[in-house]
Order: structure tokens, then C-alpha cells, then sequence
């Protein structure tokens, strides 16, 4: 799996769904089948409760439960859960338990009910994070998703973290969906893993050293992601990428997700989210299927 020395997780990654009960409760046969078939697929291994698997919508219990049901069927080193709260006691209890539990690492937003924090105290809250798991095996993948979170992590606060704790901060999923951004973490923080949430990237991002993704297309379209895991992607990967993402766009694309895998599945029950998130209508539902099939994506995922 791990083709740079230092790269902790490498390929594709997938921030997977969260499939619900039509209470709301999560339900965990159908997540570790959804598991079971992104390994099939080649998927390296899975971020669950992350943004894509409506994360911060469950409760501290619920996301160790989860996680707990998940890991009774899938190696815990091919999951790398998101352990984020804006509530510090609540993230280290979430990290702690995750790295008891073997997984490869905890995937860490930062705290985002403050607004525009100073480097200095997030560098503090990273600091008691890790401090408050105690444990050296501990590794964190900083979060960067400026765009949802509203708190940035800027390159400068990154490089003093991982100078800080060397090995503990292992890596950093940046989806802000800035190149710029994403060339300044490969050029100041060589030593940790980088991977992107913004798949049109990949071919760029692989070619200049960087591990991979971690991404939200590849609940629905692993290949269509594997296709941009080289520096050489063929013009056709790069166009297809781009107008799956047109498409998926058009609409709320975490309902629209799972509208995808309930077309593959066939199972209807997949559509549910959590408030104050709403599935896509049943004529939204048939529009998105519809213009996916007009622009060629099966349904099986291919």
C-alpha cells in the first residue's frame, strides 16, 4: 500500500456514506456490505463519519458504535474514521477510542464553531488532543475544508504541527480544491502523507509526490477515481471526472450520493439522510438518474 516511505495511506481512499435506517439510526449491515463492495472495487480503505458520511450529525455513542459494528467485518488498518467535534473532551474520547481500536489513524477537522481562530490557539487544541489521547500510537490526519468548516489551516500552522509532533501528525486531507494550496503542503510539509478531496487534481498531485484521496465520488464511481491516479490520465478520465461532478452538483451531492448507490444497490432504503439534511425528491431522483445514464454512467458504479 505504501509506496513512499513516509506516505502513511496511498491510492484511493473512500469517504464513505453512512447508510441510515428510516429512523435515522445508522445501519450497520448495510455499511459493512458497502464496505465489502468498495474493497472489491480496489478502494485501498475508508474515512467513515467524515463530511460525506454526515459526520457531525451523530453523537460521540454513536459514532463509537458505528465504528465499533464497522470494524467487527474490515481490518482496522484500512479505516481512517473522522474524529472531529468542536467540542475538545468530545474529539480526544473520539480519537482515543479509534486508535485503541487499531484503525490506521483518525482524520481530525478542526474546532468550527469559533470562527476565524488564531494559529496559535488551533496549534494549542491540536496540541491537547494529542496530549489527551496519550497513546503512541496515535497518528492524525489533519482536516482542512475551509469552505464547510469556515476555519482554515494554513500551511504555516500545519508544518509547525508536524515539526512539533513528529509521526503523530502523519498527514492532511486538504479539500479546499485549491491547487495552490495543496502545491504549498507538498513544498513546506514533505514529511506527511497529502491527499485531496478534489479528484480533478489526482494526476497533478500524484505526479508532483502526493499519496492519493480520500473522496466522496468513489461511494458511487470508484473507477471513474482510479482512472486519475496516474500522472499520465488520459484526457478522457480528466473530461469524465469533470462532468460527473457537473452533474452531481446540480443538486445537494450527499442525498445525490445516495440516490447513486440505491440505483446500484436496488435498495430503495438508502436514500435516507439525517435533518436537517433532505433526500432529493422522488422527480430530483429521476432527473439525476436520467442525466447520468445520458452521459453514460452505469449504474453498477463502472
Amino acid at each position: 500500500m505504501n509506496g513512499h516511505p513516509h506516505h502513511l495511506i496511498q491510492g484511493l481512499w473512500c469517504a464513505s456514506l453512512t447508510p441510515l435506517s428510516a429512523s435515522g439510526a445508522i445501519d450497520n449491515a448495510r455499511f459493512a456490505a458497502h464496505v465489502q463492495w468498495l474493497f472489491a472495487q480496489g478502494v485501498a480503505g475508508v474515512a467513515p463519519f467524515g463530511t460525506t458520511g454526515e459526520g457531525q450529525s451523530f453523537s460521540v455513542d454513536e459514532r463509537r458504535a458505528g465504528l465499533d459494528a464497522l470494524l467487527a467485518s474490515v481490518p482496522a488498518q484500512r479505516v481512517l474514521p473522522g474524529t472531529g467535534c468542536a467540542s475538545l473532551s468530545e474529539t480526544i474520547a473520539l480519537t482515543k477510542h479509534a486508535t485503541s481500536a487499531g484503525c490506521i489513524a483518525s482524520l481530525v477537522l478542526p474546532p468550527f464553531f469559533w470562527k476565524q481562530p488564531s494559529d496559535e490557539g488551533l496549534f494549542t487544541w491540536y496540541a491537547r488532543l494529542i496530549e489527551g489521547v496519550g497513546d503512541p500510537r496515535l497518528r492524525v490526519f489533519l482536516y482542512h475544508l475551509p469552505q464547510v468548516s469556515s476555519v482554515p489551516l494554513s500551511v504555516d500552522l500545519v508544518a509547525r504541527l508536524a515539526k512539533a509532533f513528529p509521526g503523530t501528525i502523519a498527514g492532511i486531507k486538504d479539500s479546499q480544491g485549491s491547487w495552490e494550496n495543496t502545491a504549498a503542503l507538498l513544498e513546506r510539509v514533505p514529511q506527511i502523507t497529502v491527499v485531496i478531496g478534489h479528484e480533478p487534481d489526482l494526476p497533478r498531485l500524484i505526479a508532483a509526490g502526493g499519496a492519493g484521496t480520500i473522496c466522496g465520488v468513489a461511494n458511487a464511481y470508484p473507477h471513474l477515481v482510479k482512472s486519475l491516479l496516474s500522472r499520465d490520465a488520459s484526457a478522457e478520465a480528466k473530461a469524465r471526472i469533470a462532468k460527473f461532478i457537473e452533474i452531481t452538483f446540480m443538486q445537494p451531492f450527499l442525498p445525490a450520493f445516495k440516490c447513486m448507490v440505491a440505483d446500484r444497490t436496488g435498495d430503495a432504503e438508502w436514500r435516507h439522510v439525517r435533518p436537517p439534511l433532505v433526500p432529493l425528491t422522488g422527480s430530483e431522483h429521476k432527473t439525476l438518474r436520467e442525466t447520468l445514464d445520458r452521459a453514460g454512467f452505469e449504474r453498477n458504479g463502472q
